[in-house]
């Protein structure tokens, strides 16, 4: 047994711990839409987290504070924890950045104005002065034409002239004139004329040629002079406008800078915001954010940063809101955080509570500091209920054993289940998650019962004058009476651990296989093991004169005996009124218990802070300190909490006319207060919905081209495309395709499959209240033609809630079903009586309602936990009716009656009985200090759960077991205690 006990336990040091609640989850319709969401759209920047940071002051919008603000960024990006995790230069956005942002933009288009005005100006002058001189210069061109080609003409008139000396001069002038748009006069007729005369006059070459240029340029030398003035005019205004064109140059250059500053604006360095703010006067700082946060004004998106009873507009507020966005390297791939994003959370904590001023309070919200706390809680859990539960026990043990030894071998029993169990998850890497934190509680209580059975047997044995009293001789026949009894209730108890194989949710079907896992190795380790050690060390303490009989506890009389026999008591006087009485108790919890809430979400795992008395402490019990929940509070009542969003996703022909209507009714469903009251309104009165539709919007904003082919696709001017919807999606993708991935699942070969509907919801509204409001948005979509589905994880923690619900009862009805068999059927074989195994249930099924009823009271509602309350109470609770059935029959094989078998029973099995009870529900009772909060729930339930079974088992089943003698009991059992009946038993 101990190496077999080493071998199992090796595995412990492979358990891995998890505490994400996407474990949780199962294959449904939701989940299985959910990844096909984040397999087929842009779901924002890949690999990445965000985290809330939210500051509040008495005004978080002066200029002081949004300067401490930046210092706050700047602080942490200066941290190597938090600045190795950053997605980038704009990985914190928030209010102060947005409004130094603006100030800069405002700074840069106040300079960009004059300058694009000066440039429009000048642009427009150079265009029409250039447009003039090309004018000018072609009909210069023509002039110079025209004065060449009459030239011509005149040289032509000339050289008739001079081959004809017949010719009249006047004749061909007015010939070359009638010809011409040049205006000749007399004074060029002048002048013609007295080259005609040089020319007739000439006697050489160089004469004729001084003939001719008279008789040509010379005539119109006047009108070239004014066209050689007029080119020299319009070269001066060329180089005028080559001088306005340099500068248009130059303004055009300045222009295209301030247009690159204004679009790298909103990627402007964190120094770069600090010196804007800096240089801002509180005047400025306030025109500035009455700009951004007005609703006419642009706001968008700067709302989601605002508390959502910000009023627009206002300078004042006393919250504001930061998003971090971090890289997470696939490490949120299974929804739990790694070390290193929960150390960069608590880095961004310590920072930001570090730098803010005195009236200030910083706060830190993500996916990290969740984990931390989570695994915090856990941890602190079982390092205050594992040395209280040891201790309960031990103080227990030392009532009811008052010896050492014995003491020492339960607790190296308890040693040894608990090593062969973890050993088991480790082999069978089943991860140590919230749910766990009970099995080692959970197996010290059941453990303990099976000591004390076997020990306080033995000790009876070891007294009774029918057997060997020799240690060997008492645990063999106290080993053969209860280990029948042990057999039966860990086989009952594994029923009831392993009916929760039934549930759908992953982890409580791990908890079953490891909790029937652990009972079976209880009954290995009292059963074989420590039975073994105790004949060997009590043969060798006595072999050397050490007495080692011991009284068991509650029997020899006494008050305990007393008590423990009030039940016997009962069932010899009114067995039947204490069994009406019983039901009639029964009747009333199970009207309570019809009524008892199921829940499943975030909140259900976080720690409140611990009370004062824990923090005195010693290390390392004492816990630390948790806000999460405080924290998470008060995201849900003042902000948009990031993580609380639903989809709905609509599959089918969207690119079509049909499917934007279809989205268009859904999107309107979602806007609609009586339809979805939980959708999340911004302080600027607009429902946080991001669809395809949203991002033609904004896109169409800001890109004209986009903008054209959105308004003319959208005919009615409803602001929603009703034809060519197929060129519209694919405009969106070319102008915009980061935002459209985002809600468009475009394929590889270009066709549109589905969109999606993203929708924020009131972090404080129940899953069962969102979910319904998400279907109907899903209902409003035709489901002939197209199939839309709500999912998300709030939906996804509905699921898992009413999933919760099943195994309630589910397990329930599978355990009583199948105990009622086992039992029914075990008895008949060993008892010949299978009546007595269903008698033996009944005190069970009737706790089980009482333990329903008390929840109802206490207010506890079914989780994790409890949900598996119903199948542990007859798992549990079975065993003491096991026990005190068992010996009942066994002493009425060697009473001389029924009454006297029943003291016996009562009186002997009872004080075993009442002793693991005891312990079992000061073992789970500690609980009730634990920090995380279902193990609190747990822990107050299952003990009521034991004292139940307890009080139903001694003082509820003597009195069925009257009944079950009377009517089906041996022939050998005497229902009279009379003389005669004496005589009659003691003759059989």
């Amino acid at each position: 047994m101990l190496v077999l006990t080493l071998a199992v336990g090796a595995g412990a040091t492979q358990v891995s711990q998890s505490s994400s609640l996407d474990q949780f989850q199962s294959e449904t319709t939701e989940s299985e839409k959910l990844s096909y969401i984040e397999g087929n759209f842009s779901t924002g920047q890949e690999n990445t987290t965000t985290v809330q940071v939210i500051v509040r002051d008495e005004n978080v919008l002066d200029k002081e504070s949004l300067t401490e603000m930046l210092e706050m960024q700047a602080e942490l990006r200066a941290n190597e924890s938090v600045n190795g995790t950053l997605a980038g230069q704009n990985a914190i956005v928030g209010i102060p950045n947005i409004v130094a942002t603006a100030g800069i933009q405002g700074e840069i288009a106040r300079e960009l104005e004059p300058t694009a005005a000066e440039f429009e100006r000048l642009n427009a002058t150079v265009t029409s002065e250039r447009s003039a001189i090309q004018q000018q210069t072609a009909r210069l061109e023509q002039r110079a034409a025209t004065l060449n080609e009459t030239a011509d003409r005149l040289e032509r008139a000339l050289q008739t002239i001079q081959q004809q000396s017949s010719v009249d001069a006047r004749t061909q002038f007015e010939q070359v004139s009638a010809n011409t748009s040049v205006e000749l006069d007399a004074e060029d007729f002048a002048t013609f004329n007295q080259s005609v005369q040089r020319l007739r006059a000439a006697t050489n070459q160089s004469q004729v040629e001084a003939a001719f240029r008279l008789g040509t340029r010379g005539v119109l030398q006047s009108e070239y002079q004014q066209l050689q003035r007029d080119r020299a005019t319009l070269e001066d205004r060329g180089n005028e406008l080559e001088s306005k064109a340099n500068r248009l140059q130059s303004l055009g250059a300045e222009l295209q800078r301030l247009q690159s500053r204004l679009e790298n604006a909103s990627s402007a360095s964190l120094a770069a915001q600090r010196e804007q703010l800096d240089s801002m006067n509180e005047s400025q700082i306030d025109a500035t954010i009455t700009q951004v946060l007005s609703q006419n004004g642009g706001g968008g998106q700067a709302f989601a940063f605002m508390p959502t009873d910000y009023d627009p507009g206002s300078t004042d507020a006393s919250a504001t809101m930061w998003i971090v966005t971090q890289t997470t390297e696939g490490e949120l791939a299974t929804g739990a955080a790694s070390d290193r994003l929960v150390n960069s959370q608590l880095a961004m904590e310590t920072v930001v509570s570090a730098a803010a001023e005195e009236n200030d309070d910083a706060l830190v919200f993500g996916t990290g500091k969740i984990s931390d706390e989570i695994n915090r809680s856990m941890a602190d859990s079982l390092a205050i209920v594992g040395p209280l539960a040891l201790l309960f026990v031990v103080l227990a043990l030392v009532v009811a054993y008052r010896d050492l030894l014995d003491i020492l071998l339960g607790i190296v029993g308890i040693g040894a289940v608990l090593v062969m169990t973890f050993g088991f998850m480790g082999w069978a890497e089943i991860p140590f998650n919230q749910m766990f934190v009970a099995v080692p509680v959970l197996l010290i209580g059941l453990s303990i019962d099976y000591a004390i059975h076997t020990f306080m047997r033995h000790r009876e044995e070891r007294h009774n004058e029918y057997t060997a009293s020799d240690v060997r001789g008492a645990m063999r026949v106290g080993l053969a009476g209860v280990g029948v009894a042990l057999i039966w209730v860990t086989a009952t108890t594994a029923i009831g651990f392993l009916s929760n194989l039934t549930s759908p949710v992953p982890p409580i079907q791990d908890f079953g296989i490891v909790s029937a896992v652990g009972i079976l190795a209880a009954l290995a380790v009292f059963g074989v093991l420590i039975p073994a050690l105790k004949v060997e060390i009590d043969e060798f303490l006595e072999g050397r004169g050490i007495d080692r009989k011991k009284t068991a506890f509650g029997t020899g009389g006494g008050r305990f005996s007393s008590l423990l026999s009030a039940g016997s008591t009962a069932a010899r006087k009114a067995p039947y009124v204490v069994i009406l009485g019983a039901v009639l108790i029964s009747a009333v919890g199970a009207v309570g218990g019809s009524q008892v809430d199921t829940s499943f979400n975030q909140e259900d795992f976080l720690a409140e802070d611990p009370p004062d008395w824990t923090k005195n402490l010693p290390e390392p019990f004492k816990p630390g300190d948790y806000s999460a929940k405080e924290n998470l509070e008060y995201v849900n009542e003042n902000f948009l909490r990031q993580d609380s969003q639903a989809q709905v996703l609509i599959e089918g022909p969207v690119a079509t006319t049909e499917g934007m209507t279809e989205l268009q009714a859904a999107r309107t469903a979602a806007g609609n207060d009586s339809v979805a009251p939980n959708v999340q309104v911004l302080s600027d009165g607009n429902p946080d919905i991001r669809s395809p539709l949203s991002v033609m919007e904004s896109v169409a904003a800001e890109n004209e081209s986009f903008n054209a082919t959105f308004q003319q696709a959208d005919t009615n001017g409803d602001g929603v495309p009703d034809q060519n919807v197929e060129a519209v999606y694919d405009s969106l993708f070319a102008t915009a395709p980061g935002e459209a991935a985002g809600v468009i699942h475009r394929t590889e070969s270009g066709s549109y499959e589905a969109v999606r509907m993203v929708i924020s919801v009131e972090g404080g509204a129940s899953g069962s209240a969102v979910t319904s409001q998400m279907r109907d948005i899903a209902g409003t979509v035709d489901g002939e033609t197209f199939t839309a589905t709500a999912t998300g994880q709030t939906i996804l923690f509905k699921i898992i809630q009413d999933q919760l619900l099943d195994t309630v009862i589910e397990s329930l009805l599978i355990t009583l079903v199948a105990v009622f068999a086992f039992l029914m059927f075990t008895y008949r074989i060993t008892e010949g009586s299978a009546s007595l195994g269903a008698f033996t249930l009944m005190p069970v099924v009737l706790s089980v309602t009482w333990i329903l009823g008390t929840m109802f009271l206490l207010g506890i509602p079914f989780n994790i936990l409890t949900g598996m309350i119903t199948s542990l109470t007859v798992g549990l609770g079975v065993a003491y009716s096991i026990h005190l059935s068992e010996r009942y029959n066994q002493e009425l094989e060697r009473a001389d009656t029924m009454w006297e078998a029943m003291e016996t029973a009562v009186t002997g099995t009872g004080g075993a009985l009442l002793g693991s009870a005891a312990t079992t529900v000061g073992g789970f009772g500690v609980l009730a200090f634990a920090i995380l909060p279902p193990l609190q729930q747990f822990g107050i339930i299952t003990g009521m759960t034991i004292i139940y079974a307890f009080l139903a088992s001694v003082l509820v089943l003597p009195s069925l077991l009257v009944v079950w003698t009377r009517f089906f009991g041996p022939d050998h059992a005497s229902v009279e205690d009379t003389p005669a009946a004496t005589a009659a038993a003691a003759e059989d």
